[in-house]
């Protein structure tokens, strides 16, 4: 029995429709153009449950790739994420609803180069703060005179999740054996660390932490200081 060639080779010109063996050149009603829909079926593209798709695809600072809202992200929030963010928070996220908030735990411990208390730490600090994260930073919890390696310990022991600002000076910190080394050791130690990098790459963090670069994070490359700030937000509320 002749099969019509339409959802192989298609009707588009009349070369094509005269050779069909079933429809002789007629191509008349049957194919009003090319479908989908044919003795194959049809076709819906799949759809990811995990990452549902959201905006334009890119924040409202940049970003790349496709958009995607993790299940943590509440109704009406206007960050975007890409499927690689949402994976690489996911373990953390799962992580900090298993501790939930106590009275003397704060959100975040942020880990920093000295050089940066000024600048790219305090901006990121400034920013949780006026999305309601509590942040431990250095800079307001070390009390003057009193001894920093351990306040740094309580720091670490009375928060929920590291966060691990990766600059420039940061780098020549950690290979030099400062206290971000120090601080750095610790937190590797702990699985809720999140690694931002700020003004280098995953490249340049490699080549002088791999433990600290095998940790999938954020980068201001791709989103703007306040985005990262409104991801982490939403990361560790409760």
């Amino acid at each position: 029995m002749a099969r019509c060639t339409a959802p192989t080779r298609g009707h588009r010109t009349a070369s094509a429709r005269a050779e069909c063996p079933e429809c002789g050149g007629s191509y008349g009603s049957r194919y009003s153009g090319y479908s989908r829909s044919s003795s194959y079926g049809s076709y819906s593209p799949p759809y990811y449950s995990s990452l549902s798709s959201s905006g334009g695809g890119r924040s409202s600072g940049g970003g790349s790739g496709s958009g995607a809202r993790p299940r943590w992200s509440r109704a009406g929030s206007s960050v975007v994420y890409t499927p690689a963010e949402v994976r690489a928070l996911t373990p953390i996220r799962e992580t900090v609803e298993k501790r939930p908030p106590q009275a003397d735990r704060l959100d975040v411990f942020l880990c920093h180069a000295w050089d940066d208390r000024q600048g790219a730490a305090k901006e990121l600090h400034d920013l949780l703060v006026s999305l309601s994260v509590t942040v431990w930073f250095s800079e307001k919890d070390v009390i003057l005179g009193s001894p920093l390696l351990r306040e740094i310990d309580r720091g670490l022991a009375k928060t929920r999740v590291g966060i691990v600002l990766v600059t420039p000076a940061f780098l020549d910190r950690i290979q030099s054996g400062g206290i971000a080394d120090k601080e750095l050791s610790t937190l590797l130690a702990r699985d809720l660390l999140v690694p931002i990098v700020h003004n280098t790459t995953y490249e340049a963090l490699r080549d002088v932490s791999p433990m600290l670069a095998s940790r999938s994070g954020l980068s201001t490359a791709e989103n703007p200081m306040a985005d990262v700030a409104a991801k982490l937000a939403e990361l560790v509320a409760p």
